[in-house]
């Protein structure tokens, strides 16, 4: 079941895809360049030139919808003289049968362009409901669900807006927007021999005053040294939500707290329990389940209104 409370908030303030114009044209001219090829050999051989069509958006299943604007961007890529009305904007809930939107033109261009504005609303709409499902097994408690940096190449400013359109939250976009000192990190301080608590005093020094320091941490011994090191945000990784709950009275609010590794549906609930501000998980998308919608054709032969 999605989260209708948050996403039905996403009907009045939706997100905002956080991507130029600019970029987003090179994104879609870069996918259709993919699937084009040199022609649609099938659609231009065989559907004559003058036929025109519409075709609907419509849900197979019930889900968060994410990425109507790109949906649009593709076909105004393929055909500008295409018309694209979107019947629901992205966060909204869905209902099995539902119509999103419908392209309206030349059917040889809504032909081609079928397949690339498909790929990216199924793949964002099933990032957008997962993430709604998971805010939602957190409900009454004060965990945020974050994002990872475990995305597909190219796609990250679209599935993280995705999570946005799911009731969730982003953690870094890049590895320029804030310190995360994780295992290897350690790993590689304690092999130079040099303490994390004072590696942290040092580096918080030399950094920007807005910048945050999360460290890692997998044991509750590793966190004196991270809390008199003054870090931001401790994440507490592969931790038991008991355990997780004796680093959070630890922590005592000197730290904002971050659940991960290993979550999902059967976890989720009882991880928010433990106290944790944040929870996060690659997983919503690494390996998340495009969500299923289809595009339906109407036909008319030529001289047909």
């Amino acid at each position: 079941m999605t989260n209708t409370t948050k996403a039905s908030l996403n009907e009045f303030n939706p997100p905002r895809l956080e991507m130029t114009a600019g970029q987003l044209n090179r994104l879609v001219e870069a996918a259709l360049e993919e699937d084009l090829g040199w022609g649609d050999l099938t659609t231009d051989y065989f559907v004559p030139a003058n036929v025109t069509a519409t075709a609907r958006f419509v849900a197979r299943q019930p889900g968060v919808v994410a990425g109507l604007d790109v949906a649009r961007a593709v076909y105004q890529a393929v055909d500008p003289q295409i018309r694209f009305n979107a019947t629901l904007q992205d966060g909204a809930t869905l209902e099995a049968g539902q119509t999103l939107a419908a392209v309206e033109g030349n059917a040889r261009s809504l032909l081609k362009g079928e397949r690339v504005a498909l790929n990216f609303l199924q793949r964002l709409s099933g990032i957008a409901t997962a993430t709604s499902r998971f805010a939602a097994a957190t409900a009454g408690t004060k965990a945020r669900i974050v994002d990872t940096r475990k995305t597909t190449p190219l796609l990250r400013d679209l599935e993280k807006y995705a999570i946005r359109c799911g009731g969730g939250y982003n953690h870094r976009r890049n590895l320029s927007d804030g310190v995360m000192l994780k295992d290897n990190h350690l790993s590689a301080l304690a092999t130079a021999g040099i303490p994390l608590e004072e590696a942290l005093k040092l580096g918080k020094e030399r950094l920007p005053h807005l910048v945050k320091v999360e460290v890692e941490v997998d044991r509750l011994d590793q966190i004196p040294a991270a809390l008199e090191g003054g870090a931001d945000v401790i994440l507490l990784d592969n931790m038991s939500p008991e355990l997780m709950k004796q680093a959070v009275e630890m922590i005592g609010g000197k730290a904002l707290t971050e659940a991960s590794g290993g979550i999902n549906l059967d976890s989720i609930a009882a991880i928010a329990r433990s106290g944790v501000d944040l929870i996060s998980s690659g997983a919503l998308t690494h390996s998340v389940k495009a969500l299923d919608i289809g595009l339906d054709f109407e036909f008319r032969a030529p001289n047909v209104i």
